[in-house]
Parts: structure tokens; C-alpha cells; sequence
């Protein structure tokens, strides 16, 4: 059955727009930004806290021509809070010997600013990355909202939406080569949200250039190790399975012959990639050949969610993953 697609990012809108959600946006000297907090701000999406220097922020949204009036503004570095997110970053970094002048400086930083609002719950969430690499802010998130319980992995997941189906690939943004264990974690984290998100059932696959041992390698035994490991930490009984080559994930006569025992049977809508190599080409190759819309990447396995754009977004781009930072703060990602 053919699902049409076409309502997807604006359910995630007005699901948003039910929650009423504080996110915080601290690339806000970037014009696209400034859009995007009015988009949301107008439409009720999420309540937009731009992160940075007042006057800039005014600056740049008159000479583009944007109103940012009514928006909230937070200026890092001063103004009301920041004693207590500076007290409360260097008790958190303290065993990494940090001192107090040095937790102070941190905090001139606006995605640090950001990252501690949403430790403190003066945030529910931040979307970054138009203007930071995926580096800073990870690490920012890292250090100021840490992990989730039970997890050891942040990564990341795409939404890849095609006419008729949607998937999500995982990694395709942050762990260029993972371990069994990461790969297990990024299964499990992925399937969780990708049913969050979509509200369908997640059939997991594990992929490889092999399925179910028709060759042996290193990396074949890597991929199969994370899947027994995922399977012993499958405590919501998500359907999986590996490895596979992708053939026989997502087509089900091509499962029938090289997986007649896939419980998949060629149904999978979750492709847990073996390295950042193969999910990010992938990926690229599902939007740029195939025509998919690709959502991401969506950052998973911090205690809060702060995601991270590509710097080549839209303004869309923005407000399509605020929205989803609003509804996945209500679980964390």
C-alpha cells in the first residue's frame, strides 16, 4: 500500500504546535535563522529563543529585513541566569579539572548558553548548525546535557522519505566507524525514534555486503556481532535482523530467496549502516539520485535533545527540525 507522504513534515508542525515548546537557536546571527524563529514563532510551532549578542541580533535582522519583535532574546555571557549556568556547567566539568574562570568563558559561547538552558530546563531543546560544524555542536551538547541512561553513543539519524515509504538510515552523521556495541545502540536508539516520529512500527536491518554469511570478513563479522548484541538488549521487542545486504531488507522476493527466514521479509524501514562511509553516501545518494527528501541529521542519545543542521540548510530545513526537536523532548531522542 502506497502511503502518501506529502503531510508528513506538517504533522510534525502541528503536532508541535500542540506542545508549546521553548527551543533554543543559538546560530541566530544567521539571516536564515532569524526567518525560521519568525515562521515558528508566527505559526505557534515552538517559542523561538535566539541566542546572542542584542544587538547584533537586531543589526542583522534590519539590514535583512526581518522583525524579531516579540522573540525572545538571550545574551551569552550577561543578563539573567547566566551566574547560575556558569555555577552549574563547572560543577558538571569539574572532574575534567575546568576552572571557574574557564567555565565562565564557556558560557560566552551561545551554543553553551544553549546547551545549558536545556540541562536547566529553561529550554526543552536547541537546533543549531547552520552556522556551527557538527563538531562544536556535539561537543557542546556533550558537555552541558551529557547522555542518556544507558547509552554510550550519540549519533545520528536521516528520515528518508520516498512516495511511498519511509525510512530511516542510521549513522549517516556522527560515528565514522562504530564499534559492535555503538552499532547495537544506534539500532536501538533509531528504531525507538523512527516509531516516535512515525508512529509505525520499526523493522530493523542490519546491512552488509553479505546476508547471512554468504561471505566472511572483518566487517561482515562486525555488523552480525552488533545485531546478537542488539538482540540481547532488545527489551521492546523490535523486529530486526542481519546481516543483510539491502536487497534482501527492503524487497521482499529478493528476501524470499537469499532470507526465506528474515522476519523482516524484506519489509525494513530502519537500515542500520555498518560505517559513516556507507550511511552518509547512501543517504546522499537516496536525495540527490532518487529524489527521496532526507530529514536529519537527527541527533540521538543525549539526556535532551540538540540537533544539528547541515550549514547548507533551508529556512525550512530549520523549522521542519525544530518541530521534531519540540516532539522528540516530550521522549528524549
Amino acid at each position: 500500500m502506497k502511503r502518501d507522504i506529502s503531510d508528513i513534515l506538517p504533522g510534525f508542525r502541528r503536532k508541535a504546535s500542540l506542545l508549546g515548546k521553548r527551543i533554543a537557536l543559538p546560530d541566530a546571527l544567521d539571516p536564515r535563522t532569524l526567518r525560521a524563529a519568525r515562521i515558528l514563532a508566527d505559526q505557534g510551532i515552538a517559542e523561538p529563543i535566539l541566542i546572542g549578542n542584542s544587538e547584533a541580533l537586531l543589526r542583522v535582522a534590519e539590514t535583512e529585513g526581518i522583525s524579531i519583535a516579540n522573540l525572545s532574546l538571550v545574551a551569552p555571557g550577561s543578563g539573567e541566569g547566566h551566574s547560575r549556568r556558569v555555577e552549574t556547567f563547572y560543577q558538571l566539568r569539574q572532574h575534567k579539572s575546568i576552572t571557574e574562570e574557564e567555565a565562565e568563558k564557556s558560557l560566552h559561547d551561545p551554543l553553551y548558553t544553549a546547551g545549558m538552558m536545556v540541562h536547566l530546563g529553561e529550554c526543552d531543546g536547541c537546533v543549531a548548525g547552520s552556522l556551527s560544524t557538527t563538531g562544536d555542536v556535539l561537543r557542546a551538547g556533550i558537555q552541558t546535557i551529557g547522555l542518556q541512561a544507558n547509552v554510550s553513543t550519540v549519533s545520528s539519524f536521516f528520515l528518508i522519505l520516498f512516495p511511498d515509504k519511509v525510512y530511516a538510515f542510521a549513522d549517516g552523521g556522527v560515528v565514522p566507524n562504530p564499534t559492535p556495541e555503538q552499532l547495537a545502540d544506534i539500532a536501538l536508539m533509531t528504531a525507538q525514534n523512527y516509531k516516535l516520529l512515525i508512529d509505525r512500527e520499526p523493522l530493523v536491518a542490519f546491512l552488509s555486503f553479505s546476508t547471512k554469511g554468504s561471505a566472511e570478513h572483518a566487517d561482515v563479522a562486525k555488523v552480525r556481532q552488533g545485531f546478537e548484541i542488539a538482540l540481547k538488549k532488545n527489551a521492546g521487542g523490535v523486529v530486526m535482523d542481519g546481516e543483510l545486504q539491502l536487497d534482501a531488507a527492503i524487497v521482499p522476493e529478493v528476501a524470499e530467496r537469499k532470507a526465506p527466514d528474515s522476519p523482516l521479509q524484506g519489509r525494513a524501514n530502519v537500515l542500520i549502516f555498518p560505517d559513516l562511509d556507507s550511511g552518509n553516501i547512501a543517504y546522499k545518494l537516496a536525495q540527490r539520485m532518487a529524489g527521496a527528501v532526507a530529514i536529519g541529521p537527527i541527533v540521538q542519545g543525549l539526556a535532551k535533545p540538540m540537533f544539528d543542521l547541515s550549514r547548507g540548510c533551508s529556512v525550512d530545513d530549520i523549522v521542519d527540525l525544530t518541530a521534531i526537536c519540540a516532539l522528540s523532548s516530550e521522549q528524549t531522542v
